[in-house]
């Protein structure tokens, strides 16, 4: 039977960022949906551009239409929904001491949301959306945040253990 490795400080850390994160997005998948209204009005102002400053040059990026702003909705929640669901996999692998297996899912849960707060947020809503033009309906710091976190915890997920060196000298 194999043994399991020492807990470590970078172990807990890893496991508690780990698992911060993963409350973090799932109370965001769960306010989006018991509370879809609120956010919908967010990704339906972003998207028709209507608090830009309507320039003409960038105006036919928009997009008016409430159903396909409604589905680029329900698909952003269900992405988080995901992603939480795989963080929360990853934290308890972590807890479990699977590192590889926790190592492996936490990195694609914190993937997916970099993804979708850098590549949907920050590029796409901000910058093809021209959301940094709108005083109301501007995300771009909410996301960055969440951008940030996620990538440090991805890279403390991927700090070396010194499991192998202990493994070595043994």
């Amino acid at each position: 039977m194999p043994t399991r490795p020492p807990r470590t400080a970078l172990h807990l850390a890893t496991t508690l960022l780990t698992g911060t994160v993963a409350l973090y997005i799932a109370l965001v998948a769960f306010g989006n949906i018991t509370d879809f209204g609120t956010n919908q009005q967010f990704v339906r102002h972003v998207l028709a551009m209507d608090t830009t400053f309507k320039d003409d040059d960038l105006m036919w990026r928009a997009i008016t239409s409430k159903g396909l702003q409604d589905a680029a909705y329900v698909a952003i929640i269900v992405w988080e929904t995901v992603a939480a669901l795989v963080l929360i996999l990853g934290t308890w692998l972590w807890f479990r001491r699977d590192d590889l297996r926790a190592r492996r899912f936490s990195t694609y849960g914190l993937l997916m949301l970099m993804l979708l707060f850098g590549a949907g947020f920050i590029a796409i809503g901000g910058e093809w959306f021209a959301m940094w033009q709108s005083g109301d309906w501007n995300g771009l710091d909410a996301a960055t945040r969440v951008f940030l976190f996620s990538g440090v915890v991805l890279i403390v997920n991927h700090l070396p253990s010194g499991q192998a060196r202990q493994t070595d000298a043994a």
